[in-house]
């Protein structure tokens, strides 16, 4: 649901009285519908096997929302994991990450499609974030994209069992059989 008053700032989203998520793209306000519990068990999954990664290496932080990422006045998002090195610690505040993560995954709803797909897209490679998974439930597909000349490419993809690995991460692959066998379909 967008919200089209005017345009939103990060000053008039922390003014928000209302306890639901929200998102500003581009100045817009988008109100943020409850995950799925499938959606919620995928991101449960990939956070404590990447969580364990980064710890095990001390490489940095891993964060699940509710936790801002204030990529500018006009553009605020919660993406379902967000990962910062240390060498990035700076950007992390009291409440809220500010400037851009270093990797981030997104797993996409049918709700939010285009927002994950399209929008996010654009906005994390206009600001540099290097690595970006989109995660399909429905289709169980995970990809890779690593940013190239401010456009991002497919690094890594795979589908049902097989493998994904990351770029930043030299040493972290994910068994997609691990992530997506372990939801229960009902």
């Amino acid at each position: 649901m967008t919200i089209r008053e005017k345009a939103w700032t990060y000053e008039d989203y922390l003014n928000l009285e209302e306890e639901k998520r929200h998102e500003i793209i581009d100045g817009e306000l988008f109100e943020m519908p409850a995950s799925s519990l499938r959606h919620q068990k995928i991101v449960g999954m990939l956070y404590r096997l990447l969580s364990q990664h980064v710890e095990e290496k001390a490489l940095g932080e891993v964060y699940i929302p509710p936790v801002d990422v204030v990529l500018s006045p006009y553009h605020v998002v919660q993406p379902d994991i967000v990962l910062v090195l240390e060498e990035n610690y700076q950007t992390l505040k009291e409440n809220s990450i500010h400037g851009s993560p270093d990797l981030v995954v997104e797993v996409v709803s049918p709700s939010t499609f285009k927002r994950d797909t399209e929008d996010k897209r654009r906005l994390y490679a206009k600001y540099g974030i290097k690595e970006y998974w989109l995660v399909f439930p429905e289709e169980r597909v995970v990809e890779v994209l690593t940013l190239e000349g401010g456009e991002y490419g497919v690094f890594s993809h795979a589908f049902e069992s097989g493998k994904v690995c990351s770029r930043l991460l030299e040493d972290f692959c994910l068994n997609l059989e691990g992530v997506f066998g372990a939801v229960v379909e009902r």
